[in-house]
């Protein structure tokens, strides 16, 4: 696989270091808007093309896939001009702010014979199977508590009256799209699709929500969560059965994973993982999906379904809190 990446972040930096990992995966072209900084991002991660013009990158047939970490506005009309141009598409999340689109996307590039797919560290990592074996543990778990709050190093910027992306809602930005998605991932991808939902969300003065809540309803269980951009977390989620408790530490790494019973605690994932350790997963996963190109594919189907209910809670929070995007 011979990808670009779309977007010069600290996350593309961090994947194509992950990726790098993954024999088979090669990074041949980057895109900025500016020059300068595309060289700067090709000399430090070894690109060997710079792309000033989506247009140009989407012709080059030495390039077969991408990788797209720009701002959220500009990830579905990105992904769908790749997949046009016959390229297979890892989005960061979130992949799109809708549903509806998300479903287009995946249509469009299963019509094409390509892959796409969001880039979701959690549902890859090796964690993520220990993690769900060890539920079997617990007994009955009528109760899951899944947090993540993390104070932004952008909010004092934002404070300061500037206006960083992350915290603007033009950009599609803010806590339930940055934050929120990683407990949403979660819940979908142990528990599955929630009979009903409720939240709430509290906002900027600028319309960008800074944190919110939701409660997930399943037959027999209840799962709730909170996620904030302006205060930091520092207590592990719990999901919590008649016979034992599991915590996490990180609910986007899937760190810190203990299991508790009455026998004592047992580390299954310890804390000091590094970003390559859980972003290896994502990439591979991509690799593996666009090698075989099929979505009759067990793990291909499930994570396009997990992604798809994710956008779907997505979808409903945003209505049922009146936000702005």
């Amino acid at each position: 696989m011979k990808y670009a990446t779309i977007g010069t972040s600290w996350i593309a930096e961090k994947y194509v270091s992950a990726a790098k990992t993954v024999p088979g995966i090669e990074l041949e072209a980057v895109y900025s808007r500016r020059q300068e900084t595309a060289e700067t991002f090709a000399e430090k991660s070894g690109a060997i093309k710079t792309y000033t013009d989506l247009t140009a990158l989407a012709c080059d047939a030495s390039v077969d896939s991408v990788y797209i970490a720009s701002p959220n506005r500009f990830h579905y009309e990105q992904s769908k001009m790749m997949l046009e141009a016959g390229k297979n598409v890892i989005c960061e999340k979130p992949a799109t702010t809708a549903a509806a689109e998300m479903r287009e996307l995946y249509e469009l590039a299963e019509a094409k014979g390509l892959i796409y797919t969001e880039a979701i560290m959690s549902i890859h990592t090796p964690a993520f199977p220990m993690l769900k074996e060890a539920l079997a543990k617990l007994g009955r778990i009528r109760t899951a508590r899944l947090d993540f709050c993390q104070l932004s190093s952008k909010y004092p910027l934002f404070l300061e009256g500037k206006k960083p992306n992350i915290f603007n809602p033009a950009m599609h930005a803010g806590c339930l799209m940055d934050i929120g998605v990683y407990n949403l991932y979660l819940a979908a991808a142990l528990f599955g699709k929630p009979e009903t939902v409720v939240s709430c969300a509290e906002f900027l003065d600028n319309g960008a929500d800074a944190a919110g809540a939701a409660i997930l309803r399943y037959p027999g269980l209840c799962v709730s969560m909170c996620y904030s951009k302006v205060g930091q977390q520092y207590a592990p989620s719990e999901i919590v059965g008649d016979e034992g408790t599991i915590q996490i530490g990180s609910v986007s790494q899937l760190t810190g994973i203990k299991l508790l019973t009455k026998d004592g605690a047992t580390e299954l994932v310890p804390e000091d993982l590094s970003r390559d350790d859980v972003m290896r997963g994502e990439a591979a996963f991509f690799l593996r999906m666009a090698q075989a190109g099929d979505y009759s594919d067990a793990a291909y189907r499930f994570a396009k379904e997990t992604a798809l209910t994710v956008r779907e809670i997505c979808d409903f929070i945003r209505r049922e809190n009146g936000f702005i995007f």
